[in-house]
């Protein structure tokens, strides 16, 4: 009776979206492409342990990244999930999964090299090569990844190369994510992470390309064009202008402001999958380069989620 059970387990189950998910992220990642970024790093056998697979350390790492898992979340995870076992390719039947420390030692192996920023440049040059080619048209900005403001810790004080900022009337702590998003293509082809009092309007010149015709973006970019004509000196600025003046409000100024938004508005997408849909909207860890190291694959994943219906294609 219980062979005729175990015959029929699970007959019932259906696909979930995470099944969806999964799927389609297994045939579009480039995973050849991004193997080859770590490789020249990756431990290789020798007389001790033989290390993990690299491709294998890689899709549990970008697992950490969709379902913003911790280190042993991760593998407590990969313990529980069928799917995500399936994914990263694991059978429980004839090998462990991969600890938190495993997976530590991976994700310090990236930050020690800056690997994120490559990784983040190969998928780029992945959709490039597919067809989806970085245009003339960069819109900019920025948002803010809250860090922990207390100081009830080993230390004793907040994280240093974190600070506050005011938005409206509203102060924050942490840091900041700047972009430049192919007003084509709404996907993001270039960024910097600061700390969160760093002005927008700063890392401009290296959000561009330089071969921009426009420049899109909000008030907190208006009356840069120098600091535009310096990386792209044939954009035109079509930034958000303040339309308050003299207490007055500029309704032309606010009508050009509307139609510019409309484009600068796909730029809210490339955040939207990171806050979201990957759920970054605090630091994990302390210091600027871990977070910007998990930024740069947070956006490169993001790009990937954004054009996966022209990859699939």
């Amino acid at each position: 009776m219980a062979a005729d059970q175990g015959a029929g387990f699970e007959q019932y189950r259906r696909p979930t979206k995470r099944d969806a998910f999964l799927a389609t992220m297994e045939q579009i990642v480039p995973w050849q492409e991004l193997c080859a970024v770590i490789e020249p790093y990756y431990p290789k056998p020798g007389n001790g342990r033989p290390p993990v697979g690299l491709e294998r350390m890689l899709r549990m790492y970008f697992v950490q990244h969709w379902f913003n898992l911790a280190d042993e979340a991760c593998e407590e995870a990969l313990l529980d999930s069928t799917a995500l076992r399936r994914f990263v390719g694991i059978d429980l039947g004839r090998e462990r999964v991969p600890d938190g420390t495993t997976l530590l030692k991976f994700r310090r192996l990236l930050e020690q090299h800056e690997l994120g920023k490559q990784l983040f440049a190969t998928v780029g040059q992945v959709l490039q090569a597919r067809g989806l080619k970085v245009g003339t048209g960069t819109i900019v900005d920025a948002t803010i990844i809250a860090a922990p403001s207390s100081t009830k810790n080993a230390e004793r004080t907040r994280d240093p190369e974190m600070h506050q900022t005011r938005k409206g009337q509203q102060w924050y702590f942490g840091m900041k994510i700047h972009i430049g998003v192919d007003s084509r293509t709404g996907l993001a082809h270039s960024a910097v992470v600061t700390a969160a009092n760093v002005h927008d309007k700063h890392p401009l010149p290296d959000l561009l390309h330089g071969n921009e015709q426009r420049v899109y973006g909000d008030s907190a970019y208006a009356s840069q064009k120098a600091l535009i004509e310096s990386k792209a000196p044939n954009a035109r600025d079509f930034t958000n202008q303040r339309v308050r003046k003299g207490g007055v409000i500029d309704e032309v100024e606010r009508a050009k402001n509307r139609n510019k938004s409309k484009v600068r508005a796909r730029v809210e997408h490339v955040f939207a999958v990171v806050k979201r849909l990957w759920g970054y909207t605090k630091v994990r860890y302390r210091g600027l380069q871990k977070n910007a190291t998990r930024c740069f694959v947070a956006l490169g994943l993001a790009n990937i989620f954004l054009a996966r219906q022209r990859l699939m294609a």
